[in-house]
């Protein structure tokens, strides 16, 4: 009787084993998301089909991805490009054109993408630049399950390339926002290691949190990376440097606006101009342009190498099998094509990006796709490969998943896509450049928001008859002007760019304070934990029922941070 007992026993705990194994394996079951943003990067790419380029990391993700090829930004800027991405909404619906202006400030309820995923089950984290912080915006905690890691864009590793005033050290570890760091050199090749620069210990921080994810394989992450370089300064260790023979460089053959485009649609580059040894008016010698044009490739083969280290160790810890990887470029980038440099324009350089997305077991390998896609179509094509509910948020998403594209590269998947730039125009204060992109067309309607068409400028480009852009033919095509102005008449009327409130708030780490106040460490607060040490307890109890938007008594991080953090 008592060996049948043990004999029991042990079936019992072998089924029971086995049901683990099995609840843990369905928990598994979401796959991860690692999400590479690269700041500033163009198609300038070796399986984009530049053939100077050495990027051989990013050239074997394209093996295993859908590359497209006709891939764009929703404006050639980052921040606006950014909330863009992490909203799923255009500029033109959120009223902000600018650096400076917080997301929230239009549209104070959105849930992002790495909220939503958050909202599902997710552990949201990132490192480096993801929203756009500076020039005084700042970073989104609602959006993130732990504090967000900052790494600076702007750091020289020799004091030589520093501006007057900051000590290297404070070049490669200073917290000052980018806006405050005095503008050294715009280039610099050192013989240093990957991490004597901002994006080597970027990509050994990556490395780490996807180790740290691998010992919680129950727990699915959603991973944001954001690569700094090739953005300005175009620093880089010099072994990226000598990859390249700047003899093999080329000038742009056109180095003149596009002939009959207004007079304040080109971009003066002044975020070049703003470092020394760059000419504060007119062009830079051939001389100066191909060494800028040098140290671009030489900074976007160092944004590859930090790449392939996060690759290589999400292969090594065998989580490839189960992750969607996504590689994005902000923007474009103009290296002297049409006499201009960076990006802040609507023109093709500026707003074509690099877009490659890998996903185990649905998505074609080393597959390619002509279709004309956009930044906002990446939310919700995420949130259709994890396997979750289509979006329902405040912020009605405006992209259109890439799913099917992913699965059958050839196919169709939207008449246009649609990006912005604001201009001042003498006389008449700010307006927008509303563009329409085709496969074969690009219209850009000039206008103030609101403003009848008729008092409207136009700019038309034909890239099949025409790829350089050297010439606008709004006048001599009225056929092809009619059609792109019923695909812009067909979307919403552009916002004017929103203000934002004349006196901020002082900053609040709302994550911290939940911290604080989380005295049991169970991941929420109860009406009494919220309550506490609260410095106007006859208001506070109406704030803890305005938090508590799901209506169960208790204040979840995300309710926490996220209503404390919108604009009043």
């Amino acid at each position: 009787m008592y060996r049948v007992l043990v004999f029991r026993v042990i079936v019992l705990i072998s089924i029971l084993i086995c049901m683990a194994d099995s609840i843990a394996a369905t928990k598994q079951a979401k796959p991860n998301v690692l999400l590479l943003c690269v700041d500033d990067l163009k198609p300038a790419l070796g399986c984009y089909g530049d053939k100077i380029a050495k990027t051989p990391n990013i050239d074997r993700l394209a093996r295993r991805s859908v590359l497209f090829e006709r891939a764009y930004c929703n404006q050639a800027v980052c921040a606006p490009s950014r909330n863009s991405l992490m909203t799923g909404v255009r500029p033109t619906t959120l009223g902000i054109y600018d650096l400076g202006t917080h997301f929230r400030h239009g549209s104070s309820n959105a849930v992002t993408l790495s909220q939503y995923f958050m909202q599902h089950g997710y552990r949201a984290e990132a490192l480096g630049k993801i929203f756009h912080v500076g020039h005084g915006n700042h970073e989104d905690p609602a959006s993130w399950s732990v504090p967000h890691k900052q790494f600076n864009t702007i750091a020289y590793a020799l004091n030589e390339s520093r501006a007057t005033g900051l000590t290297r050290e404070e070049a490669l570890f200073s917290n000052r926002s980018a806006e405050n760091l005095p503008r050294g050199a715009a280039l610099e090749s050192a013989d240093v290691p990957d991490e004597a620069y901002p994006d080597g210990r970027l990509a050994t921080e990556a490395i780490k949190r996807l180790q740290a994810a691998s010992q919680n394989p129950a727990e699915p992450f959603f991973l944001a990376v954001g690569i700094l370089k090739p953005h300005l300064p175009f620093c880089a260790p010099k072994r990226y440097w000598d990859l390249y023979d700047r003899k093999s460089f080329k000038l742009p053959e056109r180095r003149e606006p596009p002939a009959g485009a207004p007079a304040y649609a080109p971009t003066s580059w002044g975020e070049l101009r703003q470092y020394r040894d760059i000419p504060a008016q007119g062009p830079l010698s051939d001389e100066d342009a191909k060494e800028l044009i040098h140290g671009y490739y030489a900074a976007t083969s160092f944004a590859d190498a930090q790449i392939g280290r996060v690759l290589d160790e999400l292969d090594r810890l065998k989580l490839s099998d189960n992750t969607i990887v996504v590689l994005w470029g902000d923007h474009g980038f103009h290296l002297g094509d049409h006499g201009m440099w960076c990006k802040h324009s609507n023109y093709e350089q500026a707003n074509r990006i690099a877009l490659l997305i890998s996903t185990p077991g649905v998505s074609k390998k080393d597959a390619r796709a002509k279709a004309v896609v956009e930044t906002v179509d990446l939310y919700p094509t995420l949130v259709e490969l994890a396997g979750l509910p289509a979006p329902r948020v405040p912020q009605n998403i405006e992209g259109k998943s890439l799913v099917p594209l992913l699965k059958n590269p050839r196919r169709e998947h939207k008449d246009a896509v649609f990006h912005v730039y604001p201009r001042n125009r003498r006389g008449d204060g700010q307006i927008l450049g509303r563009a329409v992109r085709t496969g074969r067309f690009r219209m850009v309607e000039w206008k103030k928001p609101g403003a009848p068409a008729e008092t409207a400028e136009y700019e038309l480009y034909d890239y099949e008859k025409d790829p350089a852009e050297t010439r606008n033919i709004a006048s001599e095509n009225p056929k092809a002007l009619q059609q792109l102005q019923q695909l812009l008449a067909a979307q919403p009327e552009a916002k004017p760019q929103i203000t934002k409130p004349s006196v901020a708030r002082p900053a609040v780490d709302r994550a911290a304070l939940f911290q604080r106040k989380d005295s049991n460490n169970d991941g929420q607060l109860t009406r009494e934990e919220f309550l506490a040490n609260q410095p106007d307890p006859a208001q506070a109890p109406g704030r803890f029922l305005r938090f508590d938007s799901d209506k169960n008594g208790i204040l979840s991080r995300e309710e926490f941070i996220h209503s404390g953090n919108v604009p009043k």
